[in-house]
């Protein structure tokens, strides 16, 4: 099913000022197809100076809708991939970067890339500025249902190989389940260090939650939000601040929610029926979060987040004008707000255009939406980063708008330990050498410090009774004559 839709494509203030200054980490957008001139060859979208800058250049990786790319805080190349393998800044492929995703459709799209909305994000790890997680997704269940079966991440380490990066971990499986192909999404944590990642069930209301931590990748933990999702071509975005979520498609249509950056959770839904013909779309807040705009094949639809009734708020402010590149309809399709501030959209064929919003934190029409008014020096196969907000920062006021210093600063012990069973429901127990135990605290998602007895068994083991705690995961400190333990775990 899926497959089938892929080919219907083919033919088919602060906060402002904070995204907008922001010319580093995702100011690189790779677009186009490969070889060959004229039609078809890579395009950089280069957004490190005051305006953006288009540039034709060849490259061997063909980008296709799947794509990931990230440069450093100066806007220098790291690596990018489009699902099939992972390429280095010389546009060599990565050490250990091939063979990402394997399967029967990663198979079929080894030339040209992987043809699946938002299935690759790149997320800095916390905490160390070498190395980064890349979640990736391919089609599982080509012939039926369309599925995603498994959601990977590899692991790639820029200090390695002279700076040129090497894969370090490859294809783990982090989470196995019936899944919707994409909508791959993250918002900063409101300590504006972790990450919380998003991915969602197929034919499902059920959202999976992932914390990203110095400490490793915690979850997933699981939500109901309400509309089932299906294959069908849209987009899942957070709003620039991280206390929006909005989620397109044409059969679920669209739901807003308020997100807590804080505790992950998703709250006071809006679900707002867009009803038109679409067959896919795409989605975009303005820098400030005020509008919301869905890019939906025929029609950009503007909404209000700040108007009592959201619904009420919708106002037309594009019709498709029928205009064609190289014979094919170039309407709207995938949204991306850029670091100038400016909404870009693409089209549901290769094209040669690009759709722009000049001013998306203007109401209506003075947003000023230009169709096809970029012009690109080569045929784009639909293709729109998917970056999250990279410069998110603390969430000032609430209880976890900064790092504690006892987990922040600690030092690892070089001695290992282990702490079992991991998960828990009742009884952790952890491997001493020192049983000289001189303080012991322990720590939840948040920093807050939780108070729980404990014993020592037979100078051996740390023992502490978890059943009180709620479900999440913890760390617990312990500081002997000899050295500093942290370890973390899941409380079921």
């Amino acid at each position: 099913m899926i497959c089938k839709y892929i080919k219907i494509i083919f033919i088919l203030f602060f906060a402002s000022i904070n995204y907008c200054l922001s010319q580093g980490i995702d100011s690189k957008w790779f677009m186009g197809g490969g070889c060959c001139l004229p039609y078809f060859s890579g395009i950089d979208l280069d957004f490190t100076q005051d305006t953006m800058v288009i540039s034709l250049v060849q490259r061997d990786m063909i980008v296709a809708e799947t794509n990931g790319i990230i440069s450093d805080q100066n806007g220098n190349l790291l690596f990018y991939t489009n699902g099939i393998y992972i390429a280095n800044s010389l546009n060599d492929t990565m050490q250990n970067g091939s063979g990402l995703n394997p399967g029967q459709f990663t198979t079929s799209r080894q030339q040209n890339g992987i043809t699946i909305p938002q299935a690759n994000l790149v997320i800095p790890f916390p905490g160390d500025t070498t190395k980064f997680y890349l979640f990736h997704e391919t089609c599982d269940d080509i012939n039926v249902s369309g599925a995603t079966y498994f959601l990977y991440n590899s692991i790639i380490d820029m200090s390695l190989n002279a700076g040129l990066g090497v894969v370090v971990v490859k294809n783990n499986i982090l989470l196995q389940d019936t899944l919707v192909p994409g909508r791959l999404t993250a918002c900063k944590h409101a300590n504006g260090r972790d990450w919380w990642l998003i991915s969602h069930k197929l034919f499902s209301s059920t959202v999976f939650k992932y914390l990203i931590t110095p400490f490793g990748i915690s979850g997933p933990w699981i939500q109901d939000l309400v509309t089932q999702r299906d294959i069908l071509f849209g987009q899942a975005i957070f709003s620039n601040q991280g206390n929006k979520f909005a989620y397109y498609d044409p059969n679920g249509d669209l739901d807003i929610w308020d997100f807590d950056r804080c505790n992950g959770t998703f709250s006071n839904l809006t679900h707002i029926d867009i009803n038109d013909s679409a067959a896919a779309g795409g989605i975009a807040f303005s820098s400030t979060g005020r509008f919301l705009y869905v890019s939906s094949i025929n029609y950009l639809y503007q909404f209000d987040m700040n108007a009592s009734s959201i619904d009420s708020s919708k106002i037309t402010v594009g019709v498709y004008d029928g205009f064609r590149s190289i014979g094919l309809y170039a309407n709207f399709y995938l949204s991306a707000l850029a670091p100038d501030g400016k909404i870009y959209i693409n089209c549901g064929n290769g094209c040669f255009i690009l759709h722009v919003i000049n001013s998306p934190d203007s109401v209506g029409l003075s947003c000023d939406f230009c169709q096809h008014c970029i012009t690109l020096p080569a045929v784009n196969h639909f293709t729109i980063p998917n970056f999250p907000n990279y410069n998110l920062q603390a969430d000032g006021g609430t209880i976890c708008d900064s790092l504690p210093t006892s987990i922040n600063e600690f030092s690892y012990s070089e001695v290992d330990r282990y702490v079992f069973p991991n998960p828990a429901n009742r009884d952790i127990y952890m491997t001493i050498l020192d049983p000289k135990i001189q303080s012991v605290s322990l720590f939840n998602s948040v920093g807050e410090i939780v108070h729980l007895d404990f014993d020592i068994i037979k100078n051996e083991y740390f023992h502490m009774d978890v059943s009180k705690l709620e479900s999440g995961f913890y760390f617990l400190e312990l500081i002997t004559e000899k050295e500093k333990i942290v370890k973390k775990f899941i409380r079921e």
